[in-house]
């Protein structure tokens, strides 16, 4: 029998192997439980009942009140009706403010991929940035769905089968309100805009416009984004004598373009302003008593029809009693579209969706029957608005005057026209 001094080390080393036959099974429980949770994970992220989509906008700057908060609402609300009729389906809303910088933004949206397995960028005013999330979506296979951007070239000479631009465009724009002051008299402009790629791109396109209905283009001058001043613009703008000032800006550069232009007397001195991108935002900022007599062209006005008013009503008791701007109404139709074509496909392929999409057209009450072409532009009717004077308004947020209708086939630039390497000669 051995003594006790002889038993004790045979005991420490019983208990030294047992400590590691504990710890090594308990290493490969963890270990397997990682990489369960790992298969689920692969799984649940390559499953189409799992969508995550990310609202990348402007959420404090000159841009925040057309788009803003109010396209996150937007896309809870397309999320939400979706999930009502489809409860099997998980949907997450992501958003963040891009700060209107293309570096910002870029990172954001790789983070999203990276960390988040972000299927679809929604909204994304301010071009530069657009067309900087358009690269990376198509480079990791991702899709973007744009409402709030306006640059042409989005479904032109650059164009992606990633990206579809869903709500306006500078084309239409530029068709819509250029060619109606020029038809109306309007022959000779001078242009007030913004000196990035929007800005660049709708100066343009209004100026082809106006060329191919006999008018001339007098001059431009450029301005910064989020300018407090814009009197030495206005200036040059009146010395000019052009019958028509362009705004070819948006936001608050817009809304504080407008109010310089009466302080300054524009219309009292002849000349006609032409906000060419101008939203319900910016005349409730502006008031009837300065924005009466705007023409513009917008791709959606809330008091339509019963389906546009039934919506609107929904979405401002969601977003402070404020009726939707056309860019949050094109968040949720391009949201809905989206997600009933991972139904029908039964996929998140992008390739897929999008095929899907472009096969079935849209239909909703908020922009009627949209179809999506083959360079991603979304073709719907376009809509050319006068607002109307104080005593013409029947209550809060009752701004426009439909002058016409644009049909779909006649309101966006022709398929051939945009030099798009995805459509066949």
């Amino acid at each position: 029998m051995p003594t006790p001094k002889l038993r004790r080390p045979f005991r420490i080393l019983a208990l030294a192997a047992a400590s590691l036959f504990a710890l090594a099974q308990g290493q490969a429980q963890q270990a397997q439980a990682q990489q369960a949770q790992a298969q689920q994970a692969q799984t649940q992220a390559a499953s189409p009942t799992r969508v995550t989509l990310g609202v990348l906008n402007d959420r404090a700057g000159p841009y925040s009140d057309l788009a803003g908060e109010g396209s996150v609402v937007a896309a809870e609300m397309a999320a939400a009706d979706f999930k009502a009729q489809n409860p099997d389906f998980d949907i997450r809303v992501l958003s963040a403010d891009h700060q209107n910088k293309p570096d910002v933004g870029a990172g954001i949206v790789r983070q999203w991929i990276d960390r988040d397995d972000l299927d679809v960028v929604l909204d994304v005013p301010f071009s530069s940035v657009a067309l900087a999330v358009h690269q990376i979506v198509r480079e990791k296979n991702r899709l973007m769905i744009n409402s709030g951007a306006g640059a042409s070239e989005i479904t032109g000479a650059l164009c992606s089968p990633n990206t579809i631009h869903w709500t306006y465009d500078t084309w239409a724009l530029a068709n819509g309100t250029g060619g109606a002051m020029v038809r109306s008299g309007g022959d000779t402009w001078f242009f007030v805009t913004a000196d990035y790629a929007f800005g660049k791109a709708l100066e343009r396109d209004v100026s082809e416009v106006v060329a191919r209905n006999g008018g001339k283009v007098l001059g431009s001058v450029r301005h910064p984004v989020a300018a407090t001043d814009y009197s030495s613009f206005l200036i040059q703008a009146q010395s000019s004598k052009a019958k028509v000032i362009g705004l070819a800006n948006a936001g608050s550069d817009t809304i504080n373009t407008i109010k310089q232009g009466a302080e300054f007397g524009v219309a009292e001195g002849g000349q006609r302003l032409a906000g060419l991108l101008v939203f319900l935002s910016d005349v409730h900022s502006l008031g009837l008593k300065v924005a009466q007599g705007l023409v513009l062209t917008e791709a959606f006005y809330w008091d339509l029809n019963d389906g546009t008013r039934a919506w609107s009503r929904r979405f401002a008791e969601r977003h402070k009693g404020r009726m939707p701007t056309m860019v949050q109404a094109g968040v949720y139709s391009g949201t809905m579209h989206y997600l009933k074509a991972v139904k029908a496909t039964g996929s998140k392929d992008p390739a897929k969706v999008t095929a899907e999409m472009r096969r079935a057209p849209a239909e909703d009450p908020l922009f009627g029957r949209s179809e999506v072409r083959a360079d991603g532009r979304v073709t719907h009717p376009m809509y050319l608005f006068e607002v109307k004077k104080p005593s013409e308004s029947k209550g809060p947020w009752d701004y426009y005057r439909l002058v016409s209708t644009i049909p779909a086939d006649q309101a966006f630039r022709p398929l051939k026209a945009g030099n798009c390497p995805l459509v066949t000669p």
